[in-house]
């Protein structure tokens, strides 16, 4: 059975058809073969039942408010702001990057959003500033990674709703290890700088920066809504999700009047055709999970790989090493739809915490979508930045070997993930 299912997946993905219709066509043709009793209008209802969660409503509004976000002036002051503070450090204009997708992942929890938002807005930047093209293109979408750990993450929503694990909790976990990430890069763009003899700007004037900050004031209303409003018990995170959208609609066309109400149709549709995407994806992977299980693969397939009495340390390796390997060739979601059902139970059965799980998860999908060969940061930036797609990879190495040793980190050091986490919910 598992070779036939690999087979049709396998077959299917090289001749090029988008990734939705594997996994739903090894669903069907298993069951045809192995369970010709069944109907298959149970997938239908599967895929139904898998994106009916309350919770999932907040990945679209997410994504509507990153949008409108984009598409106003919003992102622009938030570079602006990190620029003025650092941007004249050796490595001023990288460090601004990093920080400025951090700020921005804050918002749109989408690492797809960032690269374009921030992207778009630094690229130009750092190349007039001495930084190679390659440099800056890894930078841009290994910095964007950040925004699937730092709160909302669309990721960690999945995986909550999935193991049913409190999504604010894993928000809360996020921010440890995103900041982590985020001062790793920053020294690494310190050392590059320092090394390719990059020139940095001039020192802004402290009324230079006390005037990017009045201007960045209403954008950082975002994060305390989102991260405030859901730690205070003001909010659920679908809740916080609604707000962000109206408070992003109400500054960038009532304040900034960047925006005219009639452009929100236009923004509105494009936010549809990638949630329809993402749905679509949730719901295949709810249905091909719901196989795994009544074909009692995992029960088939664990014992051999975690062994008759494991560690905490060794599962999580595992679970890091099988998360990171989906993501390195499939979409991050299809990943955790398909993967978290297989090891819960043995995560539920060892008591390790659902919440450091759910942060190693959303680590290695985050790894996985600037991994070549397939990473979807890695077509994101093709896409918009038109590079050829060896250049776009070529200097990523650096960032992917910083981002494992923060899963290294994770899996021996968890109180980096949980200890924000234990604090905030005094636990």
């Amino acid at each position: 059975m598992l070779a036939l299912m690999g087979t049709i997946m396998g077959v299917l993905l090289f001749l090029g058809f988008p990734m939705m219709i594997p996994l739903l066509a090894a669903p069907l043709v298993i069951m045809y073969f192995y369970y010709p009793g069944f109907d298959p209008m149970i997938i239908t209802q599967q895929m139904i039942g898998g994106i009916l969660p309350a919770s999932l409503i907040a990945v679209p509004m997410f994504i509507l408010a990153a949008d409108i976000m984009s598409a106003g002036e919003m992102s622009n002051r938030l570079v602006d702001f990190v620029k003025v503070f650092v941007g004249h450090i050796k490595g001023g204009m990288a460090i601004t990057t990093a920080a400025a997708c951090t700020i921005f992942g804050a918002i749109s929890g989408s690492t797809q959003a960032t690269v374009v938002a921030i992207g778009g807005t630094m690229r130009p930047h750092l190349l007039r500033g001495g930084y190679d093209d390659s440099f800056t293109t890894a930078l841009i979408i290994n910095s964007s990674d950040i925004a699937l750990l730092i709160p909302p993450s669309i990721g960690m929503i999945v995986y909550g709703v999935v193991s049913g694990t409190s999504i604010g909790e894993l928000f809360i976990a996020g921010i440890g290890p995103g900041l982590l990430i985020l001062a790793m890069f920053s020294l690494y763009s310190y050392f590059y700088a320092r090394y390719k003899n990059i020139p940095a700007p001039a020192k802004s004037t402290w009324s230079e920066r006390l005037t990017a900050t009045k201007r960045a004031l209403v954008p950082f209303g975002f994060p305390v809504i989102i991260i405030g409003g859901i730690y205070s018990g003001f909010f659920s995170p679908t809740e916080a999700a609604a707000a962000s959208v109206l408070y992003a609609a109400v500054i960038e066309i009532g304040l900034y009047k960047n925006l005219r109400i009639t452009d929100l149709k236009e923004i509105a549709l494009s936010t549809g055709l990638v949630t329809g995407v993402v749905f679509i994806l949730v719901g295949a992977g709810v249905a091909f999970s719901w196989l795994i299980s009544l074909a009692r693969i995992p029960q088939q397939i664990l014992p051999g790989i975690i062994g008759p009495d494991p560690t905490q340390v060794w599962v999580l390796f595992v679970i890091a090493v099988a998360f990171f390997i989906g993501c390195m060739f499939v979409d991050p979601i299809v990943v955790i739809m398909v993967l978290t059902p297989i090891f819960t139970p043995v995560v539920t059965r060892l008591g390790i915490d659902p919440v450091l799980v759910g942060t190693m998860v959303t680590l290695q999908a985050a790894i996985g979508s600037a991994t070549p060969p397939f990473g979807c940061d890695i077509f994101t930036a093709i896409a918009v930045f038109k590079r050829p797609y060896f250049e776009v990879i070529k200097k990523t190495p650096v960032f992917i070997a910083m981002l494992l040793l923060v899963s290294a980190l994770l899996i021996f050091f968890p109180d980096l993930a949980l200890f924000l986490r234990d604090f905030a919910y005094g636990y």
